[in-house]
């Protein structure tokens, strides 16, 4: 009966079934209510079918089954006129009620999984991540992770970056050792090469005790070089000569010294560019692009960002012991359509600055928002809204002629400048090699 609780009729029929082989009711009858209407589906006893059955009486017992085609099916038995079969009934009534609560329990996890999967191995790598372009770089991490090659992290500022890095030295053989994160902008650049591969003592003055390194210290490990763009010109080939060789030589030392140690390199500037403008060495930045992991921004995997609010609001509440804290669905839909320029970090930080300013078991409207959050979706007249860079004003009062020329100009020096080769440039644009050779010819355009 249990099992057929998804089916409150046939569940009906197995109860009454199993009322009369109790012997402990007079008579039972399953009735199927629908509105003012009600029907009778089935019934036991030489009492059943008495049309008395239909209306209330303190002395009888009422089964609720469930909901079945806009019908409420429920089973009305009249006990025997003994205690032993009033508590026979009562026993028969807890296990309907308990069968009804574990068959929609398993009805919501059931809903619950389809809405958000289990997680996959990938998922457990300390991330919240159910976007197919996450679920694909932890892939890649987790298969990149055995070996001891260096990787090059990359993504905006707030992505988690430190954090897959922090995974994959979780996946990797060295996860007994140490995992030391550092960032190459936390020291003045005229003290990062004794940070990051030490000193001897008395090497220079004010050298009281050897330090050595930030590099040393992750031996056996994983050393994390955070923000590896902003490291000047003077560091980067002593930092090239420890990834080719893996020898570090600390100041005041008479000869290099060898550490086991893998490097990760994250940034949120452009290497391409820096290396083009002579900031940053050509053989370095190959050197640590071995393997390249882009954390895409969260923006473009919005699908995380419900995973993510109940993630930091229940590690929130935790931390300012709080609980009950919900965001009302106008709020949410705030939190979904805004940019978050500061990705995962931010929306952490919102959670933080809701939960510290609500009392448990309160509601977050959107006035409990961050004010850049308020602002976010207030409504401006499509007059007076600024273009995005992805849009193109066009005047009216113009011809035809003109505001093609212009349409096609900004389009393909755009797709130009985006992918950086003519072949990419066309396909994007839906024209061949040749036919983006002949419009930039008419319309003059040469270099981006």
């Amino acid at each position: 009966m249990v099992d057929l609780m998804s089916q409150p009729a046939l569940a009906g029929y197995e109860l009454l079934t199993l009322v009369a082989n109790s012997g402990a009711a007079a008579s039972a009858v399953m009735l199927a209510r629908r509105g003012e209407s009600t029907e009778m589906l089935g019934w036991s006893g030489s009492e059943a079918a008495d049309p008395a059955l239909r209306r209330s009486s303190d002395d009888w017992v009422v089964f609720p089954l469930g909901h079945e085609r806009e019908r409420d099916v429920s089973v009305v038995v009249r006990p025997r006129n003994q205690q032993s079969a009033r508590t026979t009934l009562l026993a028969l009534h807890r296990l309907v009620l308990n069968g009804s609560a574990l068959h929609q329990a398993a009805v919501a996890e059931s809903e619950k999984s389809a809405l958000w999967p289990e997680p996959l191995p990938e998922q457990q790598l300390g991330f919240v991540a159910v976007s197919e372009s996450m679920l694909e770089l932890l892939g890649v991490t987790r298969r990149v992770a055995n070996s001891n090659i260096t990787v090059l992290v990359t993504g905006e500022t707030g992505t988690g970056k430190e954090l897959l890095a922090q995974a994959l030295h979780n996946c990797s053989p060295r996860a007994k050792h140490r995992f030391l994160p550092f960032n190459c902008t936390a020291v003045p650049r005229d003290m990062l090469d004794s940070q990051l591969f030490g000193y001897r003592r008395g090497a220079f003055t004010g050298a009281h005790d050897a330090f050595p390194g930030v590099i040393r210290s992750a031996a056996g490990g994983t050393l994390f070089l955070d923000e590896i763009g902003e490291i000047g010109l003077d560091v980067q080939p002593k930092l090239l000569r420890f990834l080719e060789s893996s020898d570090v030589h600390p100041l005041g030392e008479p000869a290099p010294l060898r550490v086991d140690v893998r490097i990760v390199a994250a940034t949120n500037a452009n290497l391409d560019a820096l290396v083009r403008e002579g900031k940053f060495r050509e053989d370095l930045y190959y050197r640590l692009n071995v393997v390249k992991l882009t954390i895409p921004p969260l923006r473009e995997r919005r699908e995380e960002i419900p995973l993510l609010l109940d993630h930091f609001l229940e590690r929130c509440q935790k931390e300012s012991s709080k609980s009950g804290i919900r965001i009302g669905e106008t709020a949410a839909e705030y939190l979904l359509l805004y940019d978050w320029p500061g990705n995962v970090r931010e929306l952490a930080n919102e959670m933080r600055r809701v939960v510290a300013l609500s009392e448990s078991n309160a509601v977050v409207m959107p006035e409990h928002l961050s004010p850049r959050l308020a602002a976010s979706r207030r409504t401006v007249p499509v007059g007076q809204r600024p273009p995005t860079p992805v849009e193109l004003l066009v005047r009216r009062d113009q011809p035809l002629t003109a505001a093609v020329e212009h349409v096609e100009r900004a389009l393909i020096m755009d797709a130009l400048r985006r992918h950086g080769n003519v072949e990419d440039a066309a396909r994007a644009l839906g024209l061949s090699r040749k036919g983006l050779y002949l419009k930039r010819q008419r319309l003059k355009i040469d270099e981006v």
